[in-house]
């Protein structure tokens, strides 16, 4: 998922591989674009054992890198060509500081920590009607009003193959249904609203326009 309503600078301080010095490098994937026959497929669910693996733990590692460099504040790994029921998940407070406070309670926006979530199973609590602007790494340039649910219950595996629960609302439930949609071949665009589809910068000019401009 690409920033929503609000674009920043994303944290370059996490570190994938080591060099033979022992100096910390990190992995930038690239990232699947629209039209690619692998975000339209249903990811395979993994295996506790097959989570704990070096690669998988590589991959997760490398997904947080592009994640954070791209910017967004979560990413799937069908986005970078991975057919896996794998999701990484951030919304650092610094990427929420072009909002403004009633913008922040209208989207019931807080930060939320990295996490991974693996073969997640997701239960709304809510009717799909809260609309506000989405964006996504492989539509780049493009958002739309999307409606979701204002909350949600996520079952899955942790990035150690542990069961967890989580109970989000607002914005994080958001995030993690966009996630999610990636992970059974959905995008955004499945469900947007179409008269409301435009370029980040339009829309960016619009939320800055004082309210009689608009």
């Amino acid at each position: 998922m690409a920033y929503t309503d609000n674009a920043g600078a994303a944290g370059k301080d996490f570190a994938g591989d080591r060099s033979q010095r022992g100096m910390v490098r990190r992995v930038i994937l690239k990232i699947c674009e629209v039209g690619n026959p692998v975000l339209r497929k249903i990811a395979r669910s993994l295996s506790a054992d097959e989570i704990r693996s070096k690669d998988i733990q590589d991959l997760i590692g490398h997904m947080r890198d592009t994640m954070r460099d791209a910017p967004g504040v979560g990413l799937a790994a069908p986005q970078i060509g991975e057919s896996l029921q794998i999701a990484v998940i951030e919304d650092k407070a610094e990427y929420q500081k072009g909002l403004t406070a009633e913008q922040l309670r209208e989207r019931q926006r807080c930060p939320v920590d990295f996490q991974v979530i693996v073969n997640p199973q997701i239960e709304l609590f809510s009717p799909a009607d809260v609309a506000f602007h989405e964006g996504c790494l492989s539509i780049p340039r493009l958002m739309a009003m999307v409606k979701r649910s204002r909350s949600a219950r996520v079952t899955c595996l942790d990035e150690h193959g542990d069961q967890r629960v989580i109970e989000a609302a607002g914005w994080y439930a958001r995030i993690l249904q966009h996630e999610i949609d990636h992970l059974n071949g959905r995008l955004y665009t499945d469900i947007m609203q179409p008269e409301t589809l435009t370029t980040v910068e339009n829309q960016q000019r619009s939320n800055a326009a004082p309210a009689s401009a608009k």
